[in-house]
């Protein structure tokens, strides 16, 4: 046994998405009509080991995070869920016929999910279970501009440069944007961990608690095995959920199919940072909650967007990053509103369901455009 402080389902489960990812990419699925079937039933068993490997791998991180402590704890957990996106993007825009939007639906169904849906529902129970929450604005508001300047940079510029087509950029715009999505993003953690980390800091008696109860390093050699392990993994499955969900909505004559896998993919790699998040929220840190949601968001267009660019450029395929006029309202509600919602420094049930209503509205033109 690799350790008492670790269940066996924590490593047979990274263990065996491995197995069944290099299982698929050597054997691969047979393809066909007549084997549609199996197609969709590898695709199913396979989405369905790939949510269960997220978590896993999420709980890996989150008992490295609790030994690494503020905030490196929080960026550890962060360039994990990032790695699993950038995989997952980058393997749909290189499966069968080019899709040039797919990475910014994802781009900014992740901003949308944390600012408004996950956010919301943090401020909300976080406040219903407290009355009402205080935060840092110094640390808070360095990640607001950062996330600002970042979104509008990616995803609101291409709809007005003119050296190409409305919604792209050029190869020297491109490589431009991605130094300096990287640059903001290298910026802001120096800023968290080395020059201004007490703005970011929750120093919350509960944390404290978790924190003291470190676990032995050998169970953290494993975690740290383990975590590596789930990751390429779920790098390696992200093809084949690729090939499923692309060829169902196809099949299906779906529209906007890409706003919709866009957001199952922002969806999928959010759900056990949105639920660390939450759960912080309503231990009443709320500004760990903050770092945990604001911050994936941050790591998605820093490091996200530099990637599918690189790929792009790599293999020629184009790439439209420039929101439609609908989106773009949406992304400037949202950030207008996180500006106000955080001003005071303290939240309430009514800041949190502000942020929910802009979240359902998300939703409803995801269904209804």
């Amino acid at each position: 046994m690799i350790s008492r402080h670790i269940p066996a389902s924590s490593y047979l489960v990274p263990l065996g998405a491995l197995a069944l990812a290099i299982a698929v990419q050597l054997f691969g699925v047979p393809g066909g009509h007549s084997h549609a079937w199996v197609t969709v039933l590898v695709s199913l068993i396979t989405l369905a080991i790939l949510l269960v490997t997220v978590f896993v791998v999420l709980e890996h991180a989150e008992a490295l995070a609790f030994r690494l402590g503020q905030p490196y704890g929080t960026l550890l957990l962060t360039f994990a869920v990032t790695t699993v996106e950038v995989s997952i993007i980058v393997s749909m825009m290189l499966h069968g016929a080019n899709n040039p939007t797919l990475a910014r639906e994802s781009v900014f169904s992740t901003v949308m999910i944390v600012c408004a849906g996950v956010v919301g529902l943090c401020l909300t129970l976080g406040a219903w279970q407290h009355h009402q929450q205080d935060l840092k604005r110094q640390g808070t508001s360095a990640i607001l501009s950062v996330l600002t300047a970042l979104t509008v940079l990616t995803l609101v510029l291409p709809n007005y440069t003119l050296s190409t087509d409305p919604g792209s950029f050029s190869t020297v715009q491109l490589v431009f944007v991605s130094f300096c999505s990287v640059l903001l993003y290298a910026s802001f953690v120096f800023a968290q961990t080395v020059r201004q980390r007490e703005d970011f800091l929750d120093e919350s008696a509960a944390y404290a608690g978790i924190h003291a109860g470190n676990q032995s390093n050998r169970a953290l050699f494993a975690n740290a095995i383990f975590l590596v392990i789930g990751l390429v993994g779920i790098v390696l499955l992200a093809e084949q959920v690729a090939v499923g969900i692309e060829d169902g909505l196809a099949a299906l004559n779906v529209a906007q199919s890409d706003s919709i896998v866009g957001a199952f993919i922002a969806t999928l790699v959010l759900l056990p940072e949105g639920l660390a998040a939450i759960r912080a929220a309503l231990n009443n840190e709320l500004q760990r909650s903050l770092n945990i949601a604001l911050g994936s968001a941050l790591a998605t267009i820093g490091l996200t967007i530099p990637a599918v660019g690189m790929a792009s450029i790599i293999t020629g395929r184009q790439l439209t990053l420039g929101l439609s006029a609908g989106d773009t309202v949406l992304l400037a509600l949202v950030l207008s509103i996180s500006i106000h919602s955080f001003g005071t420094g303290r939240t309430t049930v009514l800041t949190g369901m502000v942020h929910l209503v802009v979240f359902i509205a998300f939703v409803l033109l995801l269904a209804a455009p």
